[in-house]
């Protein structure tokens, strides 16, 4: 720790330093991004999913999916421009999204690739009906 002035030296000042950083540590390990051996990359793999997938549809989210013969399963998000003109309304969706799976990754069978196709109505849904309405497809799987 860089000596910045006598403050530094306070050990209880030391201290509440440490906690406050692993505070923000925390804090940010719940906003990373779904780690990438659990995401669709590749646009063959998108192709393979919505092409040969078997598919479940409802009001506001649709879910393909297919066998993947990996140690893993693997998700895609799409959210497509007539869900919303403005990008930062996407990206709020393929966040909630993306934190639904991270949270419930244990829950959701292992082996298959996973494509998350939204309709506009996902809009005006919280964050809980989103898990709830995706949790309730990826059970049924």
């Amino acid at each position: 720790m860089p000596r910045l002035f006598k403050a530094h030296e306070n050990k209880s000042w030391q201290r509440c330093f440490k906690e406050e950083t692993h505070e923000r540590e925390k804090a940010f390990n719940s906003l990373v991004m779904l780690a990438k051996q659990f995401r669709l990359t590749k646009d063959k793999d998108f192709e393979r999913v919505a092409k040969r997938g078997r598919a479940v549809y409802g009001e506001t989210i649709a879910l393909k999916w297919i066998k993947n013969n990996l140690p893993q399963s693997r998700f895609g998000i799409v959210v497509s421009l007539k869900i919303d003109k403005r990008a930062t309304v996407r990206n709020k969706i393929k966040r909630r999204i993306r934190a639904v799976i991270r949270e419930n990754v244990k829950n959701i069978k292992i082996g298959y690739d996973y494509l998350i196709l939204t309709k506009p109505e996902i809009k005006t849904l919280t964050y809980q009906n989103i898990e709830e309405k995706l949790m309730q497809f990826l059970k049924n799987v």
